[in-house]
C-alpha cells in the first residue's frame, strides 16, 4: 500500500510538472527570459569605442557600423515569412545561431584573433547578430501575442519591457563575469541569448485562445516585478557611479537581478497549481441530480435549439473562416477591410495608415536610434570616463522600459477609459524625444542624464506603440510579417540621420580640430571630436526630424479617432465568449451522461 501510494504521488508530481512546462504562464516567462537577451543591440554605445579603437575607424565608418546593426534589427521580413510556414521552434533555433555567429566573430576581430576584417565584413557580422533578435521577437513575442489577443497591450507591454532591460541586465551580469572589460560584453551577447533561445526552444508555441480568471492579476503582478527590477537596476547603475564596488559587489549585484528575472516562474507555477487542483476536482453531486432530472420533455427541447443554435453558429463561423481565406494575402490590394479586420499584407503595406506610420518611424525611431548609438562619443566629446559613459548605456535601457511599459499598460488604461487613440500618445513621445535631443545639442550639467532618459523613454514608448497600433489596425492574420515589415523605415532613417547627418557634421568638427593643431587624418589612428560644438548642429537636427515626425502622427489621430472611440477588442471578446460556452456545454454534457 505504501509503496503504491508513493507511486501515485510521484505520477501526480510529474503530471503537475508536465502541466505547467506544457502551461501558458511557463511559456511566458520562458517568453520574458528570451525577450531579456533580444536587447544586445542596445549596447552598441558600451562597445564601439573598443571598435572603433582596435580597428582604426573614423566616427563615420563607426556610425555605417552602427547603421548596419539597425538595419539587422529592424528588418525582420525574412523571420516573419519564416514564421508564416514554420513552428515557432524553428525561428527561434535559426535566430539562435545567427546571434552566435555575428557577434562571435565581431569578438574574434576586436580581440585580433583572426585577420582584421574589412569594413563591409565586419557590417555584414553585425548585421546578422543583430537581426537574430527578430527572430526572437517573432519566435516568441509574436506567439504570446497571438495567445492573449484580448491583452495584447499589456502583453507587448512587459515583453518589450523586458527587451528595454536588457541593456541594464547585461551590464550586470557582465561585470560579474568578466569586470570592467567592454571587448567580453561582446562574447557575452554571442553565447548567453544564443543559450536561453535553445534551452526554451519547445516551449514556445501557440496555444487556444481561453479566459482566465485571474489573467488581469497577473499580467499586473509580473508588472510590479518588472518596474521593481528596473528600480534596483537604476539602484545599482547609480550606486555603482557613485561607489567603487569590488568584483565581489558586481557579484552580488548579478545574482540580485537573476532573482527579479526568475520572479515569474514562481507564478507560473502557482498559477498552475490553482489549475491543476481545480482539475482535480470532481463535479459537484447536486449539478448532476439538477441534470438527471431534466432528462425529459425540457431535454428534448432544449437538445432541439442546442443543435439549431450550433448548426448556425457553425454556419457562421465556417462563413467567417472563408472570408479571409478567400482574401489571399497579397490580393484586392484596393479593397481593404475596415480596421481592425484582417488586412492582407499588400492590403496593409500600401494603406495611408501604413504610410504614415512609416514617415513617424522613420522621424522617431531614427532619431532615437542614431543618439543612443552616438551615446559612447557623446560622453567622450564632453570628457566624460567610460562608467560614466556605461551609466548613461544603462539609464537610457531603463528609461526604455519604463517608456515600453507606459505603451504597453498606460496607453491601455487610457484608451479604455478615455478612448484616447493610441497614435496621439506616439506623437507625445516624439515631442518628448527632441526635447533630449535639444539637451544634447546645448550640453549643461547633468543635461546628458536627462537626454538619455528623455531619449530611452521614448524609443521604447514609440516602439511598442507601433507593435499595438500595428495589430489594431490590420488585425492579427499576418502579424508577424506586418510587425516585422512596419518597423523597416527605422533603420533607413538611422541611415540618413545616423551616417549622412550626425557622422559626417562630427568628422568635420574633428577634422576642424586637426587642422587648428596642424595635423592631417593621416598622422592620427582613430578620428576624435572634443567639446561641445561636436554634435550641436546634428542633434538641432534631429530634434527638428522628431517634431516633423509628431505633425504627421497627428494625422494619423484624426484619420483613426473614430475607430479607437468604439470597442477595438469586441471581436475577441466574442470569440473567447464562445469558446466559453462550448467547453461550459460540453461539460453539461458529460456530467449529464454520467
Amino acid at each position: 500500500m505504501a509503496t503504491d501510494h508513493q507511486s501515485n504521488g510521484h505520477c501526480q508530481c510529474c503530471s503537475f510538472l508536465l502541466q505547467v512546462l506544457r502551461g501558458r504562464w511557463f511559456m511566458m516567462f520562458a517568453s520574458f527570459l528570451i525577450m531579456a537577451g533580444a536587447g544586445a543591440t542596445y549596447l552598441f554605445g558600451t562597445y564601439s569605442k573598443e571598435i572603433k579603437s582596435t580597428l582604426g575607424y573614423d566616427q563615420t565608418t563607426l556610425n555605417l557600423l552602427s547603421t548596419c546593426k539597425d538595419l539587422g534589427a529592424n528588418v525582420g521580413v525574412l523571420s516573419g515569412l519564416l514564421a508564416e510556414v514554420t513552428p515557432p521552434w524553428l525561428v527561434l533555433l535559426v535566430g539562435s545561431a545567427m546571434n552566435f555567429g555575428g557577434y562571435f566573430m565581431i569578438w574574434l576581430a576586436v580581440m585580433k584573433k583572426i585577420a582584421k576584417p574589412k569594413v563591409w565584413q565586419m557590417c555584414l557580422y553585425i548585421c546578422i547578430g543583430a537581426n537574430s533578435q527578430n527572430f526572437a521577437n517573432t519566435g516568441s513575442l509574436v506567439t504570446c501575442v497571438k495567445n492573449f489577443p484580448e491583452s495584447r497591450g499589456m502583453m507587448l507591454g512587459l515583453m518589450k519591457g523586458f527587451v528595454g532591460l536588457s541593456g541594464a541586465v547585461f551590464t550586470q551580469i557582465y561585470l560579474a563575469i568578466y569586470g570592467n572589460d567592454a571587448k567580453s560584453m561582446i562574447l557575452l551577447i554571442a553565447w548567453l541569448p544564443a543559450l536561453v533561445s535553445l534551452v526554451f526552444v519547445y516551449t514556445i508555441r501557440p496555444l487556444k485562445v481561453s479566459s482566465h480568471p485571474n489573467e488581469l492579476k497577473v499580467f499586473y503582478e509580473y508588472l510590479y516585478i518588472t518596474i521593481s527590477l528596473a528600480l534596483c537596476l537604476m539602484g545599482l547603475t547609480i550606486a555603482q557611479k557613485q561607489a567603487h564596488f569590488p568584483h565581489v559587489g558586481y557579484i552580488g549585484s548579478a545574482i540580485a537581478v537573476c532573482i527579479f528575472v526568475f520572479l515569474p516562474l514562481f507564478i507560473a507555477f502557482r498559477e498552475e497549481f490553482a489549475a491543476w487542483q481545480q482539475r482535480k476536482q470532481p463535479t459537484p453531486a447536486s449539478a448532476v441530480v439538477i441534470v438527471s432530472q431534466q432528462t425529459t420533455p425540457v431535454a428534448t427541447k432544449s437538445e432541439i435549439v442546442e443543435i439549431e443554435s450550433d448548426h448556425s453558429q457553425t454556419l457562421q463561423t465556417e462563413n467567417k473562416k472563408q472570408e479571409p481565406d478567400q482574401t489571399p494575402c497579397c490580393g484586392n490590394i484596393f479593397k481593404p477591410p475596415k480596421r481592425g479586420e484582417d488586412y492582407g499584407i499588400l492590403q496593409a503595406l500600401l494603406s495611408i495608415d501604413m504610410l504614415i506610420l512609416f514617415l513617424a518611424t522613420f522621424c522617431g525611431l531614427g532619431c532615437s536610434l542614431t543618439a543612443i548609438d552616438n551615446l559612447g562619443q557623446i560622453g567622450e566629446s564632453l570628457g566624460y570616463p567610460q562608467h560614466t559613459i556605461n551609466t548613461f548605456v544603462s539609464l537610457v535601457s531603463i528609461w526604455n522600459y519604463f517608456g515600453r511599459v507606459f505603451a504597453g499598460f498606460v496607453s491601455e488604461i487610457i484608451l479604455l477609459k478615455y478612448k484616447v487613440p493610441r497614435p496621439l500618445i506616439m506623437a507625445i513621445s516624439l515631442i518628448l524625444s527632441a526635447v533630449g535631443d535639444v539637451l544634447i545639442a546645448f550640453p549643461k550639467p547633468g543635461s546628458v542624464y536627462v537626454a538619455s532618459l528623455l531619449v530611452g523613454f521614448s524609443y521604447g514608448a514609440q516602439l511598442t506603440l507601433l507593435f499595438i497600433i500595428i495589430s489594431e489596425l490590420f488585425g492579427l492574420k499576418y502579424y508577424s510579417t506586418l510587425f516585422n515589415c512596419g518597423q523597416l523605415a527605422s533603420p533607413l532613417g538611422s541611415y540618413v540621420l545616423n551616417v549622412i547627418v550626425v557622422g559626417r557634421l562630427y568628422d568635420r568638427e574633428a577634422m576642424k580640430q586637426l587642422a587648428g593643431k596642424g595635423m592631417t587624418r593621416a598622422m592620427v589612428k582613430d578620428l576624435t571630436c572634443i567639446g561641445r560644438q561636436c554634435y550641436r548642429l546634428s542633434f538641432t537636427i534631429l530634434a527638428a526630424v522628431n517634431i516633423f515626425g509628431a505633425l504627421i502622427t497627428f494625422i494619423l489621430v484624426m484619420r483613426t479617432r473614430r475607430y479607437y472611440s468604439g470597442d477595438i477588442y469586441k471581436k475577441f471578446k466574442e470569440q473567447i465568449a464562445a469558446a466559453n460556452e462550448k467547453k461550459m456545454a460540453s461539460k453539461q454534457n458529460v456530467s449529464g451522461n454520467t
